[in-house]
């Protein structure tokens, strides 16, 4: 079930975490999605030789979990995402652990407004995403249950 927190409700300071294990498939299915099939993230070779020794996941995959966050949890349902501002800090690999965190940072009751801190840090603890997104948050209650997502089969490996 997934139930919204409205602009009211919100106060400076309240924050929402979700963890993610990145996984081969992980990265596949965001490049068949995306359209996004840079090397770097599909080709073992090619990645190994590249400044970064490896594949790595594509940065929006992760920034995908901060808005995935924001739709769901905190703000959630009826959450209108306006801009994000992230900067990208250090590479995420296959395996990596990635713990997405966004904390109420401002209000702006005109507009009804919020601007949250998004943190993005891997299993180290290190940061892997830091930035901001702002967005509308809902003004009435929405409880409503958690959507069934299609089985996805993936047909290609790294």
């Amino acid at each position: 079930m997934m139930e919204n927190v409205t602009y009211d409700e919100l106060e400076i300071g309240r924050s929402a975490s979700a963890t993610h294990l990145v996984s081969t498939r992980d990265i596949l299915l965001f490049a068949a999605v995306s359209g996004d099939v840079n090397p770097a993230h599909l080709d073992a070779d090619y990645a190994e030789a590249s400044m970064f020794k490896g594949v790595i996941a594509h940065g929006m995959l992760s920034a995908g979990w901060v808005s995935a966050l924001l739709g769901t949890t905190l703000p959630g349902p009826g959450t209108i995402y306006l801009q994000q501002d992230l900067r990208f800090c250090r590479p995420v690999r296959p395996g990596d652990t990635v713990t997405v965190t966004v904390t109420v940072a401002a209000k702006n009751d005109e507009k009804k407004q919020i601007t949250f801190d998004c943190r993005c840090t891997n299993q180290a603890g290190k940061d892997v995403i830091l930035g901001t997104a702002l967005v509308i948050a809902p003004a009435e209650k929405i409880r409503r249950p958690r959507p069934q997502l299609p089985t996805v089969r993936i047909d290609a490996t790294l």
